[in-house]
């Protein structure tokens, strides 16, 4: 269903409980053709029966309050409302809390609020990308409440749906359930407000953790299309977190552009000489099976994808809204409204433009979540930087010279026994959660001593040692 459509009405978009009935107002926007290359309108909703129209985007944005809670949609720098975003420069509105997947880079997006330190509290879930993001919270100049993508999103939606609280079993055993995680530091690097712990209950034999939903004084969303009745859509992958953003506010404006498409770079084509990582490709592929459904994570996960056997049909999951992910486009296939969660090595602000294939589905990330949350991926395939001999993973940052396989993560854990194979470039092994690791494949020439003088942690050897596989 690639024509899948994200529709909301703004009357659901501001359901909230009120001793009278919502109304309605919208503020629009529109770029005169003469000064760019786009066209558009911009719509806020608030409680009065009224429509309006702005010929300048920071009108939109003036009510925007010093200390206000703003949802920003967006991913990477897909469907991000950057005019609005840019108004709020104009307007210097200051102590905000921002609640998006991301912190934009240094000159885009919310990178743009942070130079101007307009942001007192960022609450996302991937800040990589942003030097003065890290600059500001390591200083003690932003507070970070660092979130799971996929609890983010649920977060968010239970917010508009009037759920107070959920339970998940993401981020059980790690810092978000035991708490102590920094969301301010002092000038001198010590802890000044630390992450709360959280409630744990067990269902079925499996341990949840509780999270508190998401709500907003304002969402700035980016859509496709809009009308004078209130209701929006967003094209492809650029409904990620505006739809359901859209849903969680008391007011909602939204930047409706049409953009005139541009050229977008390519990404880098892979080099000849890397033998190493196209070793650990051509492993990784062998995990596909005829009729799975996956989930790819960035880097080499997704580069595995293009060795998929021709006689068997996997179905690609991308977390930021596509299950029926197709291969990289042409020149004339780019659309900025469709991507992929990669990033591009040309340009690591930049996300990986792709197609999709027929019959394919676009969706919100909280559906997204939802759907891997709920078991209906049989496979997710991620870059792994720590991790030990039981399944823990600690996905933080690469300890240089120092073993990856550890008996026990030396870093805070992101995941808790949630890793079942390990693909190396000299090493395939199993892992079983009490038990520990099995070495089931070795590279051509190395022996198991080889791979236990590199390992940092014991292992068995399997009876049916193979030689590592490659497609």
């Amino acid at each position: 269903m690639a024509a899948l459509k994200a529709l909301c009405k703004a009357e659901s978009i501001f359901f909230q409980n009120t001793s009278g009935p919502r109304r309605i107002s919208l503020h629009f926007y529109n770029h005169p053709l003469s000064k760019c290359k786009a066209s558009g309108c911009y719509f806020s909703t608030s409680s009065q029966r009224k429509s309006k129209f702005y010929t300048n985007p920071t009108e939109a944005v003036k009510d925007i309050p010093n200390g206000a809670t703003i949802l920003v949609g967006g991913f990477g720098l897909c469907g991000i409302p950057e005019n609005l975003i840019n108004s709020l420069l104009k307007t210097g509105v200051k102590s905000l809390t921002a609640v998006s997947n991301n912190a934009g880079v240094d000159n885009f997006g919310l990178g743009l609020l942070l130079q101007t330190k307009q942001i007192k509290r960022m609450i996302s879930s991937y800040v990589g990308e942003n030097a003065e993001f890290e600059r500001q919270y390591l200083t003690g100049e932003l507070e970070v409440e660092l979130t799971p993508q996929g609890t983010l999103a649920e977060r968010i939606r239970a917010g508009g749906a009037g759920v107070p609280a959920f339970f998940t079993a993401t981020g059980y055993g790690t810092l978000i359930q035991q708490g102590g995680s920094p969301i301010k530091y002092t000038k001198d690097g010590t802890i000044e407000i630390a992450s709360e712990p959280r409630e744990v209950r067990e269902f079925n034999g499996r341990h949840y953790i509780m999270e508190k939903a998401i709500t907003g004084d304002f969402a700035l969303v980016k859509a496709w299309k809009a009308d004078r009745a209130g209701n929006i859509v967003f094209r492809k992958t650029a409904r990620n977190f505006n739809q359901p953003m859209c849903k969680a506010a008391n007011v909602t404006i939204v930047e409706k552009r049409t953009v005139k498409k541009n050229q977008a770079e390519k990404p880098k084509p892979k080099k000849d000489s890397d033998i190493v990582r196209e070793r650990i490709i051509r492993r990784a592929a062998l995990e596909f099976e005829d009729g799975m459904y996956a989930n790819l994570g960035i880097g080499i996960p997704m580069l595995a994808s293009n060795f998929i056997k021709s006689d068997i049909t996997v179905h690609l999951q991308s977390e930021n809204g596509i299950l029926g992910l197709g291969p990289y486009p042409t020149e004339e296939e780019v659309d900025a409204d469709l991507i992929n969660a990669g990033e591009t090595t040309v340009n690591c602000e930049l996300k990986e433009t792709v197609t999709v294939l027929p019959g394919a589905a676009y969706f919100s990330s909280d559906e997204s979540f939802a759907m891997i949350r709920g078991g209906h991926v049989n496979l997710t395939m991620l870059g792994a930087m720590q991790v030990s001999k039981c399944g823990d993973l600690a996905n933080w940052m690469i300890p240089g010279g120092k073993h990856k396989i550890l008996d026990k993560c030396s870093l805070p854990l992101t995941g808790k026994q949630c890793v079942d194979r390990i693909i190396t470039e000299k090493a395939v092994f199993d892992v079983d959660k009490a038990k520990g690791l099995t070495l089931i494949e070795i590279w051509e020439g190395l022996t198991p001593d080889d791979i236990k003088a590199c390992t940092g942690t014991d292992f068995e050897v399997s009876p049916n040692l193979k030689p590592m596989q490659q497609i």
